[in-house]
C-alpha cells in the first residue's frame, strides 16, 4: 500500500491537480448553484477551545460517575479498587479518547466517514452509529425519570414519605412505625400498616414501592406490556424538546449551553457533600467507601469491572467523540484536552463517591443496618436509596429537588452530545443526502422518531425493555466490539506508524511513544480481553434479584447487540461485491485509504495561529473528503456517488 506524505509537501501536481480539474468542470455547469450549496453545507466549529473541553466533560461525566462508580468501589475492595481503576484509565480510557478525538480532528468529518481511511472496515463507523441510535432512546429514559422526580418534589411533603397511599400494600415498611418496636424485634420483623408483624426480608421501603408501584407500575413480566405511563411520556417529551433546543443551532451554541449543564452539577455535588457530612452516620459510610481490601485485587472480576467502568464512562465506541473532535481546528492541541478531561472525569468519580457514601452512611444509621445492606447502584441508588435517605432530612423537598436537578443536567449534556455526534456522523457520512442543508428538519425527525421509540420503555412492562437496552444495546459487547476494531484498524490497517506521524504532523509535535504503544497493544488487549471474558462469563439477563427474562426477551436482546456488531463483516462483504475489477483489484481498493488528513489545507504559516485561526494568509483551495476518494493504481472506480480517475505521483509516495 502506498503511503502519502503530508507535512511540508509541495503543492501536488498529480492527484490533487486532477481533482481540481474535475472540480472546475463541475463548477462550470452551474456556478451559482454550486456556490449556494457550498455555503449551505459549510461546517462550523467550536466557538473556542474551552467550549470543546466543556462539551467533552459534559459528555464523559455522566450518570455513571454518580450512580455506578461509588458502588463498584465499595463492591471491589474500597480504596484498593483505585489501583485497577487508574491502571485502566491509563491503558484504555485516555488512549481511546485521544485516538477518537484526533481521528475526527485530523479528517474533519464525523464518525462514519472517518473510517474511509481503511474502507474494508468502514462498517465499524456504521456499527458505532447504530449503537448511538439505540443509546439515544435509552439514555433519555433516565433523564425523563429524573425530571418526574424533580417535579413531584415541589411539595411540602414528598410523595414517598409514608405507606398510606393507593399504591402501597401490606409489605410497605414505614420508618416511623418501626420506631415503636423493641430493638430486638426490629432485627427480625417489621410492623406493617395493617398492624401485623412480618419478616423483615419481605419489607419494602416507601420509596421502593413508590418507584416500582407508582412510577413504573411494573407488570408481572416481559410478556405483559400493559398500558402507557402518560405522566412519564410528558417528561419524555420535555426531555426531547430540551435536547433539540440545545443542539439545533449547531456546535457553537451547544458549546455555550454545556458550560451551564456541565458546571452546575459540581456546585450541587459540593452542596450535597457539605450536607451529607453534617448527617449522623456519614463518617461510617465514607470509611466504608475508602477502606482498602487488597485481597480483592487478586480477583479478575475486579479488574474487569474497573476497565469496564472507565471504558463506558468515556463514551468511546459510538462515534460521538470523533464527531465532536471534527469541529476542532486542525491544529488544535487535543493532547491537552485529553489530559484535562481525563483528570476531571476521574476526580468527579472520586468526589461523587464521597457524596453518595456520606448519604448511605446516614441511611444505614437511621435504619440500624450495615452500610453494605443499603449500598446500591444504577436506578436502585438514584430512585430508591437516595429518596429513602433524603426523606428523613430537614427540608427534604429541597434536597430532593437539588439531587434530581443534578441528575437531569448530567443526563442532558451527555444526551445532546450523543445526539449531536450521531447527527454529524450521518450528515458527513452520507453527503449525497444533503442532510447538513436540512439540519433543523433532520434533527426534528430524529427527536420525533426516538420519542415514539421511547414509548416502549414507558409502559407497565417498560422497565424490562429498558433493562434489555442497558444489557445489550447501550453497553456491553457491542461497545467492546467497536472499540476493538477501531484500535485494530488504526494500528494494523491504516498503520500505527503512519497514524502516529499524521497526529504528530497535525499537532506540530510528537506526543510521545506511550500513545502508539497503547493503540497498538495495550488498549486492544484490554478491550478484546474484556469482550472474551463477557462471552465466557455470560449469564441470562434479569431484572431485580429474582426475575429472569424468557427466551423471547433474551433473543430480542441479542438482536439489538447483533444489529450493531454485524456491520463490520457485512459491510466488508458488501464492498467486495459492489467494487468492480478483479479479486486482487477489489482487495487492493478495500485496503487503500480514501480519506486523508487535512494537512495540505492547514499549512503551518507564520500568520496562522495554532488554534487554527487565520491572520490573512492565502487560503489553499478546499478539497472535501468526499471528493478525495481514489485508489493508487490509477484505475477508474465508481464509488456510487462520485467518479474518480486518479494516479499518485512520486512526490506523494510513502515515507
Amino acid at each position: 500500500m502506498a503511503d502519502v506524505q503530508y507535512g511540508n509537501s509541495k503543492t501536488p501536481e498529480g492527484p490533487m491537480k486532477t481533482l481540481e480539474l474535475e472540480h472546475r468542470t463541475a463548477e462550470s455547469e452551474d456556478v451559482s448553484i454550486e456556490d449556494e450549496e457550498e455555503e449551505e453545507v459549510e461546517r462550523e466549529g467550536w466557538g473556542n477551545k474551552m467550549d470543546f473541553i466543556m462539551a467533552c466533560i459534559g459528555y464523559a461525566v455522566g450518570l455513571g460517575n454518580v450512580w455506578r462508580f461509588p458502588y463498584l468501589c465499595y463492591k471491589n475492595g474500597g480504596g484498593a479498587f483505585l489501583i485497577p481503576y487508574f491502571v485502566s484509565l491509563a491503558m484504555c480510557g485516555v488512549p481511546m479518547f485521544f485516538m477518537e478525538v484526533t481521528l475526527g480532528q485530523m479528517l474533519q468529518t464525523g464518525g462514519i466517514g472517518t473510517w474511509d481511511i481503511f474502507p474494508a472496515i468502514k462498517g465499524v463507523g456504521l456499527a458505532a452509529a447504530t449503537i448511538a441510535a439505540m443509546l439515544n432512546v435509552y439514555y433519555i429514559i433516565i433523564v425523563s425519570w429524573s425530571l418526574f422526580y424533580m417535579f413531584v418534589s415541589f411539595t411540602s411533603v414528598l410523595p414517598w414519605n409514608d405507606c398510606r397511599n393507593y399504591w402501597n400494600n401490606e409489605y410497605c415498611s414505614e420508618l416511623e412505625l418501626q420506631a415503636t418496636l423493641p430493638s430486638d424485634v426490629r432485627k427480625e420483623f417489621f410492623l406493617s400498616t395493617n398492624g401485623s408483624l412480618l419478616p423483615k426480608k419481605l419489607g419494602e421501603s416507601a420509596a421502593e414501592q413508590y418507584w416500582e408501584r407508582r412510577v413504573l407500575h411494573v407488570s408481572s413480566g416481559f410478556d405483559e406490556i400493559g398500558g402507557l405511563r402518560w405522566d412519564l411520556l410528558g417528561c419524555l417529551a420535555l426531555a426531547w424538546v430540551l435536547t433539540f433546543l440545545c443542539i439545533w443551532k449547531g456546535v457553537k451554541t451547544t458549546g455555550k449551553i454545556v458550560w451551564f449543564t456541565a458546571l452546575i452539577p459540581y456546585v450541587i455535588l459540593l452542596i450535597l457533600l457539605i450536607n451529607g457530612l453534617l448527617l449522623e452516620g456519614s463518617t461510617a459510610g465514607i470509611i466504608y467507601y475508602v477502606t482498602p481490601t487488597f485481597d480483592k485485587l487478586t480477583e479478575p472480576a475486579v479488574w474487569v469491572d474497573a476497565a469496564t467502568q472507565i471504558f463506558f464512562s468515556y463514551g468511546v465506541g459510538i462515534g460521538s467523540l470523533i464527531s465532536l473532535g471534527s469541529y476542532n481546528p486542525y491544529r488544535n492541541n487535543s493532547l491537552i484536552d485529553t489530559v484535562v478531561v481525563g483528570i476531571v472525569n476521574a476526580a468527579t468519580s472520586l468526589f461523587a463517591g464521597f457524596v453518595i457514601f456520606a448519604i448511605l452512611g446516614y441511611m444505614a444509621f437511621i435504619q440500624e443496618v450495615d452500610v453494605k445492606d443499603v449500598a446500591d447502584e444504577g436506578p436502585g441508588l438514584a430512585f430508591v436509596a437516595y429518596p429513602t435517605a433524603v426523606n428523613t432530612m430537614p427540608g427534604a423537598p429541597f434536597w430532593s429537588i437539588l439531587f434530581f436537578a443534578m441528575l437531569v443536567m448530567l443526563g442532558l449534556d451527555s444526551q445532546f452530545c450523543v445526539v449531536e455526534g450521531f447527527v454529524t456522523s450521518l450528515m458527513d457520512g452520507f453527503p449525497e443526502l444533503k442532510l447538513r442543508q436540512r439540519r433543523t428538519g433532520f434533527i426534528i425527525g430524529i427527536c420525533v422518531v426516538d420519542f415514539f421509540l421511547g414509548f416502549l420503555c414507558f409502559t407497565d412492562g417498560g422497565i424490562y425493555m429498558f433493562q434489555l437496552l442497558d444489557s445489550y444495546a447501550a453497553s456491553g459487547m457491542p461497545l467492546l466490539w467497536v472499540a476493538s476494531w477501531e484500535c485494530i484498524t488504526i494500528s494494523y490497517g491504516y498503520g500505527i506508524r503512519k497514524y502516529y506521524n499524521d497526529v504528530s504532523t497535525m499537532l506540530t509535535f510528537t506526543p510521545g511513544w506511550f500513545w502508539p504503544i497503547s493503540w497498538a497493544i495495550l488498549t486492544p488487549v484490554v478491550t478484546v480481553g474484556i469482550f472474551i471474558f463477557n462471552l465466557v462469563a455470560y449469564s441470562a439477563p434479569k431484572y431485580g434479584p429474582d426475575y429472569y427474562f424468557p427466551i423471547s426477551g433474551e433473543i430480542l436482546g441479542w438482536m439489538m447487540a447483533v444489529a450493531a456488531m454485524q456491520w463490520v463483516p457485512s459491510y466488508a462483504v458488501y464492498l467486495f461485491i459492489v467494487t468492480p475489477g478483479s479479486v486482487s483489484e477489489r482487495l487492493h481498493y478495500m485496503v487503500t485509504p480514501r480519506v486523508f488528513p487535512k494537512e495540505k489545507e492547514n499549512p503551518v504559516l507564520d500568520d496562522v495561529s495554532m488554534d487554527g485561526s487565520s491572520g490573512g494568509a492565502k487560503q489553499i483551495k478546499k478539497i472535501t473528503a468526499h471528493e478525495n476518494e481514489f485508489d493508487n493504481k490509477a484505475f477508474t472506480k465508481d464509488n456510487g456517488d462520485v467518479h474518480v480517475d486518479v494516479g499518485i505521483g512520486d512526490e506523494d509516495a510513502a515515507l
